[in-house]
């Protein structure tokens, strides 16, 4: 024999609302998972040249996309590329799988709504703050203003947002 339930004052709580990220957040996530799978492409493009011609490459898809050859731009590409050896390339692969799955783990993350997301976002978005004011300070460029601007706003909005969350808890 089973005895009836007995009510409890927490019956009649309504669970807790699902977690919503706000359009600010799902755009910041938007933006690093757009960067690691771009990045995720260039590295899995720069292990198919390893041990190739990596000028003779490059030149190609100059071709293929009627690119013209005299172009200042393409001139500076081909005297970056022509320096790369097996061991460089590595590197540079190394690099790039390493920075996508950051910028992965971050848009996983806020997109999921986690909090650990955002702190994770706040701290490595910080961590490259320095070295691009290392980079304008050698040489301001508009993409590299933009970049910076771009970085500082994500962590005073998402430091804000955590603020914001804090004191609704």
């Amino acid at each position: 024999m089973t005895l009836p339930r007995r009510q409890s004052a927490t019956d009649n709580v309504p669970p807790p609302p699902a977690r919503q990220s706000s359009l600010g957040i799902q755009l910041i996530a938007a933006l690093k998972l757009l960067k690691g799978v771009a990045l995720l492409i260039l590295g899995v493009g720069a292990l198919k040249l390893l041990h190739k011609d990596v000028a003779f490459a490059v030149g190609h898809w100059i071709e293929a996309f009627r690119v013209d050859p005299h172009n200042f731009y393409v001139h500076r590409l081909l005297e970056k590329v022509s320096f790369l050896n097996a061991h460089r390339l590595k590197q540079f692969t190394a690099g790039t799988f390493f920075y996508a799955g950051l910028l992965l783990t971050e848009g996983t993350g806020l997109l999921l709504g986690k909090r650990w997301g955002r702190y994770f976002t706040i701290i490595v978005t910080s961590s490259f703050i320095p070295l691009e004011l290392f980079e304008v300070a050698r040489r301001i460029t508009f993409p590299k203003m933009v970049l910076l601007v771009t970085n500082i706003a994500i962590v005073v909005y998402l430091a804000l947002e955590l603020r914001r969350n804090s004191e609704r808890l």
